[in-house]
């Protein structure tokens, strides 16, 4: 496991009024070390964003802070350490924080970037793809599949899909 000796290995790009913040649960080694989220190999996060409509061209992981052009944010439930979920364990997370951020920030959505940065965000032993019954912070939740290489198996980028149109209808 890797620790960070200053308080954040990632910043987060945040700002009030975003169309979402996206959620993961920390920042994996490779993007610990390039000081970029999302930046580990067969990691689909930015391709997936420019193919769902959500950015106006792919953005390469070092570029990350351009988000917030489209109105777009990012954080993770554990900002001092990196690795995988299972290096970092349960201690590591920081709900508390994520639900300051929330209130603090008001986006129109809270999206978790895998099944377990929602369940560890939303406190549930399991959740389903897609809208959330529950809000962080008073802000809406949806969970999406993971677009970490690791997590391939599981990919299925029609969520992403579908997550781009609600942010994208008016009356959602």
């Amino acid at each position: 496991m890797s620790e960070a000796v200053c308080d954040d290995v990632l910043e987060d790009v945040l700002r009030p009024g975003l169309r979402a913040v996206f959620c993961g649960t920390a920042a994996g080694a490779v993007s610990a070390r390039v000081g970029a989220p999302y930046a580990g190999p067969g990691n689909k996060f930015w391709p997936t964003l420019h193919a769902v409509g959500l950015t106006p061209q792919r953005l390469e992981p070092k570029e990350f802070r351009e988000i917030e052009r489209s109105g777009l944010g990012l954080t993770d439930l554990c900002k001092t350490r990196s690795g995988s979920d299972a290096e970092i364990g349960g201690d590591g997370f920081d709900v508390p924080r994520l639900v300051s951020l929330m209130e603090t920030y008001r986006p129109h959505w809270l999206a978790f970037t895998s099944k377990r940065s929602g369940q560890v965000g939303l406190n549930r032993k399991r959740v389903d793809y897609g809208p959330q019954d529950a809000s962080l912070g008073g802000v809406p939740t949806y969970v999406l599949p993971s677009p970490s290489g690791a997590a391939s198996g599981a990919w299925d980028i029609e969520w992403w899909r579908r997550f781009a149109a609600l942010l994208d209808d008016p009356s959602g």
